[in-house]
């Protein structure tokens, strides 16, 4: 039940954690996608992993929103 978590939960400092660190990747994809310069592949790897990451980051939102019984979004 979601009233059963708290914010000391280790499921919800996972989810926060996971969470931080997928933003932190996906704001680090915008730096090795101009180190990549003429590279159009890998340019292109950068940006699906950020968008992994965005997703991931997303997802975790929402599973903190559900397990803590939160309504924002």
């Amino acid at each position: 039940m979601a009233s059963e978590h708290t914010p000391a939960d280790d499921v919800v400092y996972d989810l926060i954690s996971v969470q931080y660190h997928a933003l932190k990747a996906a704001q680090a994809y915008d730096k090795y996608q101009q180190d990549a310069h003429d590279h159009a592949d890998i340019k292109e790897f950068f940006a699906q992993c950020a968008e992994e990451d965005a997703r991931r980051a997303e997802r975790c939102h929402e599973l903190l929103a559900q397990v803590t019984g939160s309504s924002s979004s």
